[in-house]
């Protein structure tokens, strides 16, 4: 049967839906618009390799698989062995719209039918040095979070335990939470609890130390050829720092790949959502899609850059008069910040201040 199959498919274009779970992978193989086969295997690269080099010798091998747990490992293997591989967002699979059911087997035969029609959208996948650099600006943030936890854990604990009263009301700065041992032992409590906030105060300051320690290595990519001039031109536009321009440069990668400005609104998920059919015209939120964090920065960004430039000010203004709402009109603001720094990036020439575009 084996010599069978590879005599019928040899020199054919085999299409591959693959469901990627933590343990096993279900495939479905298409060709000529027909199921040719289906299996299920370990989660192990091996097993994969021997399964297309003895299942399909001498077909040019197309893969398709969802984004994610796993990152983008295994679309580096199977290119590198010469096959050709593309990694999808789970969003924009295309499916039928009476589908009641889903398993990993029906996901599988989608993937391999969706590919064969060329019926998806394909993921930006970042080289491996860009992956593991941008990794360092990821932690960064699940740092910044973890202080914030804490934080919030320690001003808990001491309203929980009565002892809020005995510190100053309001917002706390970096210095009110390292002086808080030292007022510690103005009060008396009992060594249970003093320990107990001794212990979160330690970890707040071992957080802060790794945060340290992590500015300084993502501002070393400042002086990285591959960086150093995206950042130097992010940096010139206002708003916009030293800190953010790197995160944004790890981030986004290659800009080139978006042909058209509302492709990269639209990888932002600045663009407003739209439910529309016939003569009614309906929009609603931003789509939300794409990394918030890069969002985030962006609005953040631009509520210093309506403070420096009058043509975002001018901006600001207008959709606020328009609808009232400070939030829409600073992400409108976000949206046409985001648009100019693609365009100095490709352009490669600095921002304008006050130049309307």
């Amino acid at each position: 049967m084996r010599s069978i199959q590879g005599y019928i498919l040899k020199g054919k274009n085999v299409y591959v839906g693959l469901e990627d779970s933590k343990k096993t992978w279900k495939l479905c193989v298409r060709s000529e618009g027909v199921v040719v086969n289906e299996c299920s295997m370990p989660a192990v690269y091996g097993n994969l390799r021997n399964y297309f080099i003895n299942r399909f010798p001498e077909c040019h091998i197309h893969v398709l698989y969802e984004a994610g747990f796993r990152g983008f490992g295994l679309h580096d293997q199977l290119v590198s062995d010469g096959w050709e591989c593309t990694v999808t967002p789970p969003h924009t699979v295309t499916d039928e719209k009476c589908q009641r059911q889903k398993n990993d087997r029906i996901d599988c035969r989608r993937l391999a039918k969706n590919l064969e029609n060329s019926d998806y959208k394909s993921c930006y996948v970042p080289d491996q040095e860009q992956r593991e650099d941008r990794q360092l600006s990821r932690t960064y943030e699940q740092i910044k979070h973890d202080i914030t936890r804490v934080k919030s854990r320690i001003r808990r604990t001491l309203e929980y335990q009565g002892l809020d009263h005995h510190f100053p009301a309001g917002k706390w700065g970096e210095a009110s939470y390292r002086e808080l041992i030292e007022l510690l032992d103005t009060i008396d409590i009992s060594s249970s609890l003093r320990i107990s906030l001794t212990i979160m105060i330690r970890e707040l300051e071992q957080l802060q130390g790794l945060r340290k320690e992590l500015i300084q290595c993502l501002k070393g990519f400042a002086k990285k050829d591959r960086y150093k001039d995206s950042i130097a031109l992010l940096k010139s536009a206002p708003g916009i720092g030293l800190l953010t321009a790197i995160r944004l440069v790890l981030e986004w990668g290659d800009l080139s790949r978006f042909k058209r400005k509302e492709q990269f609104t639209s990888f932002l998920g600045l663009t407003p959502s739209e439910y529309s059919s016939g003569e009614k015209e309906l929009k609603g939120h931003i789509t939300k899609q794409g990394n918030r964090q890069v969002r985030a920065w962006l609005i953040e960004c631009s509520w210093a850059a309506i403070k420096k430039d009058p043509v975002l000010l001018d901006k600001y203004r207008r959709v606020y008069n328009h609808c009232g709402s400070k939030k829409k009109a600073i992400v409108a603001v976000a949206r046409k910040l985001a648009l100019r720094l693609r365009s100095l990036l490709l352009s490669k020439q600095p921002y304008a201040i006050g130049i309307i575009a």
